[in-house]
């Protein structure tokens, strides 16, 4: 049986927002979190960022529940090595009930110190770089690394948790989740499909865990959910490699007017009917997700963490 989380998004709610919902969520009966890294949100709309090392420190004093973050991008905006401090300070944090969830980026969040943003052949070789020199810091003793894409001279991380952390990756196409299962713990996306997951498991992935994120809108009204869904996050149904290229917050509300409504009532849940919410947590459990997080877009929280926790959660536990 799968293990249903809840997703807390930097990019639509602030800090204190993300721990009051931490907090009602492990009071719903959801089991983990996980955690976006942003430092923009997708579109103005959304309308925050917090600092995701700021909100993990302040949801281990808040939640026993474990975190994932979902993903951090260790390789441009912030250094490989720097990563590996935060990652290392946050699960003794949380007493180990920490995941580290990577990816190769977006330009929205890392083209904010003027890199280069190359292909995603290249940007896949800087993450599996990354990985290495963060997996060896965690190892405890003083490296230096001399990499194709990072310079690390004499560094020793001394606060650390008493295992290593566990590090899963992100993956959508083929490329990125071969690399999930040859190099990942575990694996992170947002998608219920199997055949990317026999990707992964065939490329090194089986047995490994692997996590999925999706969203809904509950609302008493089915209409003002939709509207709501699509007017905050329309871009989730840009296609292609939109999400990955396109660098400002308003460049995404420009192409988000392209974005019909019917394409968010077709991704995602919008209204009150448990039937439907259980049916889209479903799909990812039926294609053999292990870890399913779910985020409440709409404002009425109340309604959604007692829904869920009445209607939709048991069906899961």
């Amino acid at each position: 049986m799968a293990s249903i989380g809840y997703f807390l998004s930097c990019e639509q709610f602030g800090p204190k927002e993300l721990i009051d919902q931490a907090r009602r969520a492990e009071d719903a009966g959801f089991q983990r979190l996980w955690i976006s890294d942003h430092f923009h949100p997708w579109n103005d709309e959304q309308g925050q960022s917090p600092f995701v090392w700021g909100v993990i420190g302040a949801l281990s004093e808040a939640t026993s529940l474990p975190v994932t973050t979902a993903v951090t991008c260790p390789t441009f905006r912030i250094h490989p090595a720097i990563i590996a401090q935060a990652a290392a300070t946050a699960a003794v944090q949380l007493d180990g009930r920490f995941v580290l969830g990577v990816g190769s980026g977006e330009a929205l969040n890392e083209h904010v110190l003027a890199d280069h943003w190359p292909s995603i052949g290249v940007r896949l070789e800087m993450l599996e770089e990354a990985i290495e020199i963060i997996r060896l810091l965690h190892e405890g003793e003083e490296i230096s690394h001399h990499g194709t894409y990072y310079e690390v001279q004499e560094a020793k991380i001394y606060t650390r948790p008493e295992q290593p952390v566990p590090i899963y990756v992100s993956g959508f196409g083929a490329q990125a989740v071969e690399l999930a299962g040859r190099i990942g713990d575990g694996l992170c996306t947002t998608m219920p499909d199997s055949d990317l997951l026999r990707v992964f498991r065939e490329a090194g992935g089986e047995g490994k865990p692997t996590q999925a994120g999706t969203k809904v809108c509950w609302d008493r009204d089915k209409e003002r959910a939709l509207e709501t869904a699509h007017r905050i996050w329309g871009n989730e149904a840009l296609p292609g490699q939109l999400a990955q290229t396109l660098p400002r917050p308003r460049d995404f509300m420009d192409a988000h007017s392209l974005v019909p409504r019917e394409a968010i009532r077709e991704s995602m849940t919008c209204g009150d009917d448990p039937e439907k919410h259980v049916a889209q947590i479903q799909e990812y459990v039926d294609a053999g997700l292990d870890e399913v997080y779910v985020q409440q877009i709409g404002p009425d929280l109340d309604g959604f963490f007692d829904a869920w926790s009445k209607e939709v959660l048991p069906t899961f536990h």
